[in-house]
């Protein structure tokens, strides 16, 4: 508990800038204690109660801002997967050489996993509870991120770059490589964000045969 409740504060080390457009303070406070309860105990064993204790707050006081529970993990894999897919895209954009834009995405990908790992565990596993529109939605995100690294691959294939026969099948095994940090990463492990990131933009590029 007591890495993710530092983490808390700025919602997984960011500096706040993963929550720096929700406003007003209260909700952001709201926002911030959910990711902390659902990290922890996951959505359905938190209560609304809760959340509102983490915040300071009353459990009225959170019906103010977010009609119910599911609205509040809404709102949290929204804000996280407009992150990711806004970081994914940038770091693929970082060259025109397919092999330095596949390891920039990786290396940007996994570190924002590890380094935000509290609420990159509730943005990527908790999606089972969800209401089907809302669910929907955050699918539609997950598509753009899958279209970015498909992207990536395919501009390696046509250039002679990579040697990939199943271009979605290998996206989806590199996606799942990056975000599966997240469900196991341990700030007092042996190896910093930065340091898994360039061994997974390695392992990235050995696994498209990079030339």
């Amino acid at each position: 508990m007591a890495a993710d409740a530092a983490e808390t504060t700025d919602a997984g080390g960011d500096g706040g800038e993963t929550w720096a457009d929700v406003s007003p303070e209260a909700a952001r406070r709201l926002l911030l204690a959910a990711v902390d309860a659902f990290a922890e105990r996951g959505f359905h064993a938190t209560t609304t109660r809760d959340i509102a204790g983490r915040a300071g707050m009353s459990p009225a006081a959170l019906y103010i801002h977010f009609r119910t529970k599911e609205e509040l993990l809404y709102q949290i894999s929204r804000v996280g997967h407009e992150r990711s897919v806004r970081i994914l895209t940038e770091a693929s954009e970082v060259s025109e050489d397919p092999a330095e834009r596949l390891a920039s995405a990786v290396r940007t990908f996994v570190r924002w996993h590890a380094e935000r790992h509290t609420t990159a565990r509730v943005v990527q596993y908790e999606l089972n509870a969800l209401s089907p529109e809302h669910h929907e939605q955050i699918v539609e995100l997950r598509r753009r991120t899958g279209a970015v690294m498909r992207g990536i691959l395919e501009d390696g294939v046509a250039a002679g770059r990579f040697a990939v026969p199943d271009v979605p099948g290998t996206a989806l095994a590199l996606l799942s490589l990056c975000i599966d940090v997240a469900r196991w990463f341990n700030p007092d492990g042996p190896r910093s964000p930065e340091q898994i990131g360039e061994l997974y933009a390695d392992l990235a590029l050995r696994m498209v045969g990079a030339h």
